[in-house]
């Protein structure tokens, strides 16, 4: 007889947890017809954290992504009008990633579909456990492992 495995049971939840988000936020997507995936979306998200155009590298880097992944998503993303390359006006070699006027109207679009997508995500909980979710969530993010007393 094997004996349970609490930590493995914990990684499976998990990634089933993740699995389900993810086909959550497709559907919310898909539902408001923005014509992005969620790869794209999370592009266009970090995009707006930048106070000015970054480099491919820099999205790669944030988004810890391989450049080639980068690359296929602005492709993606600049064939539907939604970002553009632009030169580096200080180096004409280095190629810069702004959002267009369409790209800030599928992001205001982008965080109704995430919310909805939130509350059916996070409807079976109370307030509180919702509190204690984003609390333990925290810490694994942090990767704090295990340093708490």
């Amino acid at each position: 007889m094997t004996t349970p495995d609490p930590d493995g049971l914990l990684a499976e939840q998990l990634l089933r947890l993740t699995r389900r988000v993810h086909r959550i936020q497709k559907r919310h997507l898909e539902r408001h017809d923005l014509g992005v995936t969620p790869a794209q979306s999370r592009l266009l998200r970090t995009l707006a954290h930048y106070a000015s155009p970054p480099r491919m590298a820099d999205l790669a880097a944030r988004l810890e992504v391989v450049p080639r992944a980068v690359t296929t998503l602005v492709d993606g993303l600049e064939a539907s009008g939604k970002v553009r390359r632009v030169a580096d006006p200080a180096n004409r070699r280095v190629t810069r990633i702004e959002l267009t006027d369409e790209g800030r109207t599928t992001l205001r679009a982008l965080r109704g579909a995430r919310h909805s997508a939130a509350e059916e995500i996070l409807a079976p909980l109370t307030e509180k456990e919702r509190q204690v979710l984003g609390v333990l969530l925290d810490t694994l993010i942090e990767g704090d492992g295990g340093q708490r007393c």
